[in-house]
């Protein structure tokens, strides 16, 4: 599969947010205008291009079995997969911990509006979804690993300015009161969902 391919299919047929719904409490809650959408998206974007190909190095060269026959043949029959879980999450709160000082540094007042979402990236199922599914589809390389992982980080970039323009423009709307708020949020989300599905030949 070329890079394109696998570009194009993570932000269209394998979108985290409309095909797996993963990293829907940060999608929800800092979707309400399009500046912090964009900026959480933004920074989802460059964890995933970071994390992805660091836990793609970590598992193919130290956790895999016989991954550190590289050190020593006498390694060559150990097997750290077991820890992959841990390993994938002690990369991702450092890369969110990197992100939160660049943008606390550079942009006061986004890390302001992002508020307690930015340190929460870390816990986004998303960022560990994307670091589950590269070990899941065992990509050749790791320049297919960064692709997928850039291409996953614009799937929920895309998803998340998509809704905040739409709830920016619903304000003005007519929504009847029972459904205002998160419950119009929802049903859009789901008709996003649908139409993404396009994507797959449904």
């Amino acid at each position: 599969m070329g890079y394109a391919d696998i570009f194009l299919k993570a932000i269209f047929v394998e979108n985290m947010i409309f095909a797996y719904f993963l990293g829907m409490c940060s999608y929800l809650a800092v979707s309400k205008t399009v500046k912090t959408g964009m900026g959480l998206g933004l920074a989802v974007i460059f964890v995933l291009g970071i994390t992805v190909p660091i836990n793609y190095l970590l598992e193919n060269y130290v956790l895999k079995e016989g991954a550190l026959d590289w050190l020593d043949t006498s390694f060559a029959t150990l097997d750290l997969s077991f820890l992959s879980f841990i390993m994938f999450i002690a990369v991702i709160a450092s890369m969110v911990q990197l992100v939160e000082m660049i943008v606390e540094k550079f942009a006061p007042a986004l890390y302001g509006a992002l508020g307690i979402f930015l340190p929460l990236i870390a816990v986004n199922c998303s960022i560990l979804g994307g670091a589950l599914f590269m070990q899941e589809r065992q990509y050749a390389n790791i320049g297919e690993a960064t692709i997928f992982g850039l291409g996953s980080g614009v799937g929920w970039w895309l998803a998340i300015v998509a809704i905040a323009a739409i709830r920016e423009k619903i304000r003005y709307s007519h929504v009847p009161e029972p459904l205002r708020g998160l419950g119009i949020t929802f049903i859009i989300t789901g008709l996003m969902g649908i139409a993404f599905m396009s994507f797959m030949g449904i």
